[in-house]
């Protein structure tokens, strides 16, 4: 067993100091720019403002769900991704065993891209 992974309470302190002040810093500065800035509330500056054109129609208008299945497969390939970053800093120490997994990983991988292609789910016609 490695009596090293059995850390006490007091080797994270550092950790909540720094935390502590980052939180504090973001208040600070949200707060002296409240403070300090402008804050003139013309009707101009309190209508809704839509990239300089003029509202047309309602919002709530339903969209095709493309756009969110994209969004989601972005979000799953995207932190798949994110998985590969332990493996590149204990590649050393993992040896054939973590090479092998991530082989298995990668085709996996592969193999749910495939899927998706073959469900034609990146496909933009309707």
């Amino acid at each position: 067993m490695h009596y090293w992974l059995l850390e006490s309470p007091a080797q994270y302190l550092p950790i909540g100091i720094q935390l502590i002040f980052a939180i504090g810093f973001v208040a600070v500065m949200i707060g002296v720019s409240h403070l300090l800035g402008p804050s003139r509330k013309t009707s101009d500056k309190l209508d809704n403002f839509e990239s300089g054109i003029e509202q047309i129609g309602n919002a709530r208008q339903p969209m095709a769900i493309k756009y969110f299945l994209v969004a989601i497969l972005f979000v799953l390939f995207d932190v798949e991704v994110i998985f590969f970053y332990p493996y590149a800093i204990n590649f050393k120490a993992l040896g054939w065993d973590g090479f092998m997994a991530v082989l298995m990983f990668v085709g996996f991988f592969l193999l749910g891209f495939t899927y998706i292609i073959k469900k034609g789910a990146l496909t933009w016609e309707d």
